[in-house]
Order: structure tokens, then C-alpha cells, then sequence
């Protein structure tokens, strides 16, 4: 079957190259990007952080570059919105984050919120779906998304979350490499089954290499083994389960995903992320142009 012909435009996350803001957004630039992704939980672009001369000085310097913002990345780490002591400190940040996007020209925030429990009455299930609600209703009322990653759980299972929160504020981040390497799921029957909520997505590709416990990955309330972010990173890179691999290299069918993709009527941004690796500019450059042979016929 013919390669499918796209239209997206393509991100990089801006963190992925490890040079700060301005420096990273000059990278993205370079290589190539239509937008930036980039990370507004702590550090320059903490909401606390920014002034709202500082807001609009960032605002006309990406512009000035020739890029847009597709997301910003609210992920405040942890076990998500499953810790119910946490969780009011958390819902407020998080709606911080969407403010200071919608100031700086994008309406989508992308998280982790922690594995969706199979058991829809557990006390985690319950404190997960408390604290959506109120995010779900506080960006539909502006007209907003906070999108959650695919990956910790199966497309399936985030769909009956996503059901039951009434709005579409909550939505998705598709990333079809968490999905290869942690749960199996197949991407390409993701994007089908979660058509309806997908606002953002992540290009990353990866192999899995043997079965793991999404816990271990992602982390649980009250299950013991838990990983930063650095460790986290360190798994994709060299760990026994699964890996990270540069775009087009790993279990990805980008053909078929990005054909998906195309049939549910997804006209946004293909986002790259890269998390390991010795030479980022070299691997998002490489992701740039493989995504770009997707444009021409």
C-alpha cells in the first residue's frame, strides 16, 4: 500500500536538546520544525517564574524565529492524580500552565496523570476522576486541552476514563512509541479507538523487548517502585524491557499510523521527542527529515 501523503506540521520538544530555552528554540529552527513543544513546570518557564513582560517577550521571540508553540508540557511528575493529598496543589499548577499557554498563543497542555486503574471503583480510579473533572471543566471553559500521554495504560481503558468525565478539556497525547514499548497496545487501533480525543501527539518510536509492569515505569500510588525521571530515561536507553530508538527504527508502523491518523481527521502537530541518546540534534534532525518524506508523493 502507498505511504500515505500528510500535511502535519512537525514540533520538536525543545528540551529534547538539552541547551535551555532560547538556545533549544534556535535548534528547533534549524532543523527544520514548523513549532516547539516546551516543558512550563519548573525553571524559566514556570508560571511563578514569568512576569507578564517576561510572557510576552518569549511570546515575540518564538514568533520572530518563525515557530509556534504546539503544547506546552505540564507533567508535574509523581504518581499523576492518583495521590489525593497532593492533588489540590497539583489541579492548581496545572491550571497555571494552561493560562500561561493560552497567553503564549497555544490552547493544549500535555501530562502524565498516572496508569488509569482496570477497577473503575478503586479509591485511586475515584481520585483520578475527581481531579480530572474539575481540570476537563476548567479548559473546555476556555476553550482549552489538557492532554494526557498515551502509554501507561491500553487506548481502550483511557477511553472509558475519558468517557466519564463529561467534557472534552481532558483529551489525548497520542505517543504510539509508549504504547509499543510498555503495553504492547497497537498504536494504529489506538488512534481509532481514541479518535475523538486526540488534540496532540508525540513522534517517538521504540521497541519493546520483554514484559514490564507498567508500574515500574510510570510509578502507583501506593506500589513502592517508583522512577524519575532520569531513571525513567535511563531505562529507555538501556534497559531489559523495552528501548527508545531513533523515528523509523523501532516498532512503529509510521505508514500506517500516520494513515490513521489522516482517516480520523487529525490536522495537528506530529511533535518530536527524544529522551536518550548521545546526540540529540543529530537524531531530532534525522526526525525531522523522516517525517518530511511523508510530504512529498
Amino acid at each position: 500500500m502507498q505511504a500515505p501523503i500528510i500535511t502535519n506540521k512537525i514540533g520538536v520538544i525543545v528540551d529534547s536538546f538539552k541547551l535551555g530555552v532560547k538556545d533549544g528554540l534556535v535548534k528547533a529552527k534549524e532543523v527544520g520544525a514548523d513549532g516547539v513543544q516546551m516543558y512550563a513546570v519548573a525553571g524559566e518557564l514556570d508560571p511563578a517564574n514569568l512576569s507578564t513582560l517576561a510572557r510576552r517577550d518569549l511570546k515575540s521571540y518564538i514568533e520572530s524565529l518563525g515557530l509556534e508553540i504546539s503544547a506546552l508540557v505540564g507533567d508535574l511528575g509523581g504518581h499523576g492524580f492518583q495521590d489525593p493529598k497532593e492533588n489540590g496543589a497539583k489541579i492548581d499548577k496545572s491550571k497555571r500552565i494552561m493560562e500561561l499557554g493560552m497567553e503564549l498563543g497555544t490552547n493544549i497542555v500535555t501530562t502524565h496523570i498516572g496508569i488509569v486503574p482496570s477497577d473503575q471503583n478503586s479509591p485511586i480510579y475515584e481520585t483520578m476522576h475527581r481531579a480530572c473533572m474539575e481540570l476537563s471543566s476548567f479548559a473546555h471553559d476556555m476553550n482549552a486541552y489538557f492532554a494526557i500521554e498515551t502509554g501507561p495504560e491500553s487506548a481502550a481503558q483511557l477511553k472509558g476514563f475519558l468517557d466519564g468525565l463529561g467534557t472534552k478539556g481532558v483529551s489525548v497525547n497520542f505517543d504510539p512509541a509508549n504504547m509499543v514499548m510498555v503495553t504492547g497496545d497497537d498504536p494504529v487501533q489506538g488512534v481509532y479507538t481514541l479518535k475523538d480525543y486526540i488534540v496532540h501527539t508525540h513522534a517517538k518510536d521504540g521497541i519493546k523487548l520483554a514484559h514490564i509492569d507498567p508500574r515500574d515505569v510510570y510509578g502507583e500510588y501506593g506500589y513502592e517502585k517508583s522512577l524519575n525521571h532520569e531513571e525513567l530515561a535511563i531505562m529507555a536507553e538501556s534497559g531489559a524491557a523495552f528501548r527508545e530508538v531513533p523515528l523509523g527504527e523501532g516498532g512503529v508502523d509510521w505508514s500506517a499510523y500516520l494513515r490513521a491518523l489522516q482517516e480520523i481527521g487529525y490536522a495537528g502537530y506530529l511533535t518530536i521527542e527524544r529522551e536518550v541518546g548521545t546526540n540529540p540534534e543529530g537524531d531530532i534532525n534525522k526526525a525531522v527529515q523522516f517525517l518530511k518524506r511523508y510530504r512529498v508523493s
